[in-house]
């Protein structure tokens, strides 16, 4: 299946805290989406990989992704390694996306950074022919090198290169976290999980904030900021916001 935009995440619901508005617009826009995971979140301490599994599955039913798989890489163990990037390649060649977007380069959870300089350099390696790689049916996949490569802002404050105005699918964004009933704030959660950065309320009110603040940056009220490695170009000068 060729994806216009692949999502790249260390754990199941990162994309839907830093990109999901920017997913639901390009869908909107009639674009191929798609979502890889590189973990289960098997280490998450509310919950579990298969309660994750079916959150995930729900939060792309809420998105319209074309397709979302997980590589089941090592959670808080993996590595920008060739045995961890040749899993990633594979997806790459399989999916063929125009552009990637990918974690944090730097982030509050160690796993965010890694996984964003992995999928650069998988997007890179991805386009060596004498890579080899073969799909689900044994043959060998052709080099793809996905022409796009951007970072969304997690956790830290990070200075955003550009901002999607994401303001007409702020409702789908937070329906698709709210999807992730064991990681966010939830009234109806079970009483005894333990607390965790992500589960109160405070972080709910942190991530409204930071989609207002990106929005305000840009004159529109919610945004998603992204960051980039090389300059983003423009042909008209007008299509600046």
């Amino acid at each position: 299946m060729k994806l216009d935009i692949l999502a790249l995440g260390a754990h199941p619901d990162d994309g839907e805290m830093s990109c999901a508005g920017t997913l639901l617009a390009a869908v909107a826009a009639g674009r191929k989406v798609g979502i890889v995971d590189l973990t289960r979140g098997e280490l998450g301490t509310r919950g579990t990989p298969e309660i994750r599994a079916a959150e995930a599955a729900a939060a792309s039913q809420i998105l319209g992704v074309s397709v979302r798989e997980n590589l089941g890489l090592p959670d808080g163990f993996f590595e920008n390694s060739r045995a961890h990037q040749l899993p990633l390649i594979a997806a790459l060649r399989r999916y063929q996306p125009e552009t990637v977007l990918c974690n944090a380069v730097r982030d509050r959870h160690p796993d965010h950074g890694r996984g964003a300089q992995l999928a650069v350099d998988a997007c890179f390696l991805s386009g060596l022919r004498m890579i080899e790689t073969l799909d689900e049916h044994g043959r060998p996949q052709a080099p793809w090198r996905p022409k796009n490569v951007y970072h969304y802002i997690q956790d830290y404050q990070l200075s955003a290169a550009f901002v999607v105005d994401i303001t007409p699918h702020w409702a789908g964004k937070w329906a698709a976290i709210n999807a992730y009933g064991t990681q966010f704030f939830n009234p109806a959660a079970d009483p005894s999980a333990p607390p965790t950065y992500l589960s109160g309320q405070s972080f709910a009110h942190f991530m409204e904030a930071r989609a207002r603040e990106f929005g305000h940056l840009i004159g529109v009220e919610f945004g998603e900021g992204f960051t980039v490695v090389r300059p983003v170009g423009v042909r008209e000068i007008g299509d600046l916001v």
